[in-house]
């Protein structure tokens, strides 16, 4: 396995309490795609956003590229440049255009100039398939091209690793392939990539891992096959043949 990019250790989330992670571990390789799949209420999210200190941890350490995420002398919003994140809502500005929403980030956090900032917001869209809406704003976009943006907007600060948390969640259906496709692209290009998603046929096909959890804590991990055809644990079982039913 090639060194790991991302290492949690002994994660605990509480929120009053509500006791949400209970001592977590995960270890992502650099260019591995992890799935994470569970029950609602089951951490994912509360993982992905400890990953990026959009929550803070109640106990444990998170390193992401050799930087101490949870070091009170770490620059939370450098380090966050390596760590892309997309949510279920694109939380893209409505008054700007895409290429703006893309190369905001660009110009305020990375610093460049608005002509370097606009050549590489360019490149991103087109490699979401939006070269031809740069000059759109998201009114004028469709749910999934918006959320094609908003990946956009994170692969446009060359991040290391990627979080999304329910990309498609919010799209009609016929509108998710264009994002699983762009996901797809990204895994395919070399991203490292964790992903919290209800799309199984996506995670049967292009992750390497896939890590099941429940009530705060990984039940069990492995590739696709293993997971969805040969779990090794009951809740793991009675959460597959739930989903499959479907």
């Amino acid at each position: 396995m090639a060194a790991a990019i991302v290492e949690a250790r002994g994660l605990h989330k509480h929120f009053g309490a509500l006791h949400v992670l209970k001592g977590v571990d995960l270890d992502v390789a650099e260019r591995e795609l992890v799935f994470v799949i569970g029950p609602s209420g089951s951490g994912k999210s509360t993982l992905l956003r400890c990953l990026n200190r959009l929550e803070e941890p109640s106990a444990g350490s998170i390193m992401v590229d050799g930087i101490n995420l949870l070091d009170p002398r770490t620059d939370i919003n450098h380090a966050r440049q390596r760590i892309g994140m997309v949510f279920q809502s694109f939380n893209l500005y409505p008054h700007m255009t895409a290429l703006g929403n893309v190369t905001l980030a660009l110009r305020k956090v990375a610093g460049k100039s608005r002509g370097e900032a606009d050549a590489i917001g360019r490149q991103a869209l087109e490699r979401v398939g939006l070269g031809d809406r740069a000059g759109h704003t998201p009114g004028q976009l469709s749910g999934g091209q918006q959320q094609r943006v908003a990946i956009a907007r994170s692969i446009a600060l060359e991040p290391r690793v990627m979080l999304f948390d329910e990309p498609t969640s919010a799209l009609d259906p016929e509108l998710v392939g264009s994002v699983l496709g762009v996901m797809r692209d990204l895994r395919d290009s070399g991203m490292t990539m964790v992903v919290v998603s209800h799309e199984m046929g996506f995670a049967r096909n292009a992750a390497d891992r896939v890590l099941f959890m429940d009530e705060g804590v990984v039940v069990e991990q492995g590739p696709p096959a293993a997971i969805f055809e040969n779990p090794s644990h009951d809740r793991t079982r009675a959460f597959i043949s739930q989903i499959q039913r479907h």
